[in-house]
């Protein structure tokens, strides 16, 4: 295969369709690690498509409990949290900032596209790096290594930055629990929280997301991403979907069962979780390549990485998708 051997970000099944001669349709896309279960939308009022988007139509306050944020943090809905990504590090002088690494490319290319100066940071680096850099990301869990970090050890960072007016960005798209969320401390100097809808509530073609912290800070970046930057379609379903509690406790309790599940299925096959959430297992192996190619083959999509040699594997949905991926993992026990 060549050197552009998985899509960057998962997803791009059109282009690994043409790449392996195989049509869209056939295809099970496990790159992206986005619920296949999804929040199930309803018809929209027609209304909704006609009207400009409505920023006072309450969902903030929505987005704020859905998070257990305080109601005095600034939030502020975003097409996506890849738009905070993006325009984030304008609002910074340059500086040095501190990315994870294995991480979420978007974050390094970002800062250092902005002019800020990018480090590499490991879980065990965290308390040297908030007394060096002038601001810090975190994955919360780590995309795509599933790694977490202790929220105490986060909120010292979080002071530490903050007494030298830096930042601490912790990008949360793959958390689902407000137990484990650090939004409930956005009252806090210093400390900006991104949630999205796309992942576990499956609405990754609504781009929806919000950025929680300091109100001054959302002001400004609301500024900078100009008026309507968010679909009234995007705020309607966003708006529903944070209001149905009970489908997301529901929705919790299937993804830890389909999680384990997939990671059994895994470890059958001599590919043993390195990491996890409920939306993905990630395993590390020498073979990477040839087995993302084996599946490819058969029209699974699997996400890859190459430093370190590694798979990250989506939930299947139906149970012909789960038998499917079980059975292209059985064809070939020479690959592991």
């Amino acid at each position: 295969m060549s050197a552009d051997w998985f899509a960057e970000h998962g997803g791009g099944v059109r282009a690994a369709a043409d790449r392996w001669g195989r049509p869209p349709e056939d295809w099970l896309d496990l790159s992206t690690g986005i619920n296949p279960h999804g929040w199930p939308v309803p018809a929209l009022a027609p209304d909704v498509w006609r009207r400009l988007p409505e920023p006072d139509d309450g969902l903030e306050d929505l987005a704020r409990a859905w998070a257990g944020a305080p109601a005095t943090a600034g939030c502020l809905m975003l097409p996506g949290t890849q738009a905070a990504i993006q325009s984030l590090p304008g609002l910074r002088a340059p500086g040095t900032v501190a990315v994870p690494y294995p991480g979420y490319g978007e974050h390094a290319r970002r800062w250092r596209d902005a002019g800020h100066t990018v480090v590499a940071m490991s879980a065990h680096r965290l308390p040297a790096l908030a007394e060096q850099v002038d601001a810090l990301v975190w994955v919360q869990p780590n995309n795509p290594t599933g790694e977490w970090l202790p929220r105490a050890a986060l909120l010292d960072a979080r002071q530490r930055l903050a007494a030298r007016g830096g930042w601490l960005i912790v990008d949360e798209a793959f958390l689902d629990d407000p137990d484990l969320s650090l939004a409930p401390y956005c009252g806090e100097p210093g400390l900006l929280v991104l949630r999205s809808l796309g992942k576990t509530f499956g609405l990754a073609g609504i781009r929806a997301g919000a950025l929680l912290g300091p109100p001054a800070l959302c002001l400004a970046l609301n500024e900078t991403l100009g008026p309507w930057a968010m679909s009234g379609p995007a705020r309607a379903v966003a708006a529903l979907a944070l209001a149905d509690q009970a489908w997301q406790r529901h929705n919790r309790r299937r993804l830890a069962i389909s999680r384990e599940r997939l990671q059994a299925l895994l470890e059958r096959h001599r590919l043993p979780a390195a990491g996890h959430t409920d939306l993905f297992v990630y395993c590390r192996t020498p073979r990477a390549r040839r087995i993302a190619d084996h599946l490819a083959r058969r029209a699974i999509l699997v996400r890859g990485f190459d430093d370190p040699p590694a798979l990250r594997f989506g939930l299947p949905g139906e149970e012909s998708e789960w038998r499917r991926l079980e059975q292209a993992l059985a064809d070939s026990p020479s690959l592991y």
